[in-house]
C-alpha cells in the first residue's frame, strides 16, 4: 500500500465515493493507493483534498514527511 492508500485508509475514506466527486477513475485510485510506482500529480492530490474535505497542505506533508533537504558540506 502507498502512503497515500495509507492515509486513506486512516481517515476510512470511501475510495468510490472519491472518485464519484473527482472524476478520478476508480482504477487510476486503484493504482495511486497500491502501486508504489504511480505518481500522484498535483491536480489529483487536490482534488482529493477537497473531496474528504481536508487541506490538500495535510496530504501533501503527510506524503512527503521523509524528504528533507540535503546537508551542505562546506569542506571545513
Amino acid at each position: 500500500m502507498t502512503d497515500l492508500g495509507l492515509y486513506l485508509a486512516k481517515r476510512t475514506v470511501n475510495k468510490a465515493e472519491v472518485s464519484r466527486r473527482t472524476g478520478i477513475s476508480k482504477s487510476r485510485l486503484t493504482q495511486l493507493t497500491s502501486n508504489d510506482s504511480a505518481k500522484l500529480r498535483a491536480d489529483e492530490l487536490y482534488l482529493i483534498a477537497l473531496a474528504i474535505n481536508v487541506d490538500p497542505g495535510e496530504i501533501f506533508i503527510e506524503l512527503h514527511k521523509g524528504l528533507g533537504l540535503k546537508r551542505k558540506n562546506n569542506g571545513a
